[in-house]
């Protein structure tokens, strides 16, 4: 496994809540796709949730080492659980075009938040020979 980038990323709960209390639904499906808006809304936690992906998107941008730049935007990337809560990474638009020009077969990401903040961990990890032909 070779690893091409890696990106951190922590961000306050209350944050996100103002925006989301700010800005509603403009805010929610600007950064959150609808799948995204669907499980975060169903939590307990539901803010903390929201954090938590925010905070993974940003640390995706930092391990690409692209931040903003090159026309990717929030909804290029979505934050999915598997049945056991397993967070995994889906690229689409120029967040996809993107790793494939950088020869990223997968991204990993881990996802942690309390009451106060949501942090999160990404790695860009290269794909396999078999991957790119």
């Amino acid at each position: 496994m070779t690893v091409i980038g890696i990106g951190t990323d922590i961000v306050e709960c209350l944050r996100i809540a103002q925006m989301i209390e700010r800005h509603g639904e403009l805010f929610l499906t600007r950064v959150f796709t609808p799948r995204e808006i669907e499980y975060c809304s169903a939590r307990k936690a539901t803010t903390q949730h929201y954090a938590g992906r925010w905070a993974a998107k940003e640390a995706i941008l930092k391990a690409l080492g692209t931040g903003w730049s090159r026309g990717i935007h929030w909804c290029d990337m979505e934050i999915r659980n598997d049945v056991a809560g397993k967070p995994s990474v889906a690229l689409g638009g120029e967040a996809r075009d993107l790793c494939e020009r950088l020869g990223i077969g997968d991204m990993l990401i881990s996802i942690s938040h309390c009451r106060t903040h949501a942090t999160a961990l990404a790695v860009a990890v290269a794909a396999e020979r078999g991957d790119r032909e």
